[in-house]
């Protein structure tokens, strides 16, 4: 993994962390994803909202003048769920082996980086201060469907991570895109010898555990 920039830092976020840099945070989010301005105030109440699930944590990367680069965040996955019911509507209608990767997982909710940070292992290095001492048996997530002629950078960070295909080419309710769900066990393997972390471990008090957001 490449090391980010020497002045970056990567944090722990709080429930309360988050919600303070709310416009920042999906500032990131647009302008990775290509989204207009306007999805700031459609995400913030549920943004919100997920940060009072259970298992929630969060990292970010600052830069030397303290500005946001880039974020992760997640929690646990369980049954009732949006995006565990849109899965399991996918895999019950391709698949119904894959069901098992929907139990005792990390849903990967969020995972962006400013276009100007990419390229750097900054996104591997947020992925990977995520998952730190994730007590569940694998992680999964959602992107939208490789392009060959283009792949995007997710994509080649997450199958270098060993990610495999849980379901493909599967269209969520309210969105016409095709996604692709991704899934590995945990913990994720350690970095290659002679690999560097970015900034080291995220920053936060000695032995402070990630928040759990429950509320």
């Amino acid at each position: 993994m490449t090391a980010a920039p020497p002045r970056l830092r990567v944090v722990r976020l709080t429930p309360l962390g988050l919600t303070d840099r709310l416009s920042d945070a999906l500032g990131v989010y647009v302008a990775a994803m290509g989204y207009p301005r306007s999805a700031i105030r459609q995400r913030a109440p549920l943004w919100r909202e997920h940060t009072h699930r259970p298992g929630w944590r969060a990292v970010g990367a600052l830069d030397e003048r303290n500005a946001l680069l880039g974020l992760g965040y997640g929690y646990i996955g369980a049954r009732g769920q949006w995006w565990h019911e849109e899965v399991r509507r996918g895999l019950l209608s391709t698949d119904p082996r894959g069901l098992h990767w929907l139990n005792n997982y990390f849903e990967l909710t969020e995972l962006h980086v400013l276009p100007r940070a990419q390229g750097g292992g900054l996104g591997e290095h947020l992925l990977r201060a995520l998952l730190e001492g994730c007590d569940r048996g694998s992680v999964l997530l959602s992107t939208p469907e490789l392009d060959p002629a283009a792949p995007a950078r997710a994509w080649r960070l997450y199958r270098r991570l060993g990610f495999v295909d849980v379901l493909r080419q599967h269209r969520f309710v309210g969105d016409p895109r095709p996604f692709a769900v991704l899934g590995r066990s945990l913990p994720l393997p350690a970095p290659p010898p002679g690999a560097t972390a970015a900034g080291g471990p995220p920053e936060g008090s000695p032995g402070e555990p990630y928040p759990s957001g429950r509320g």
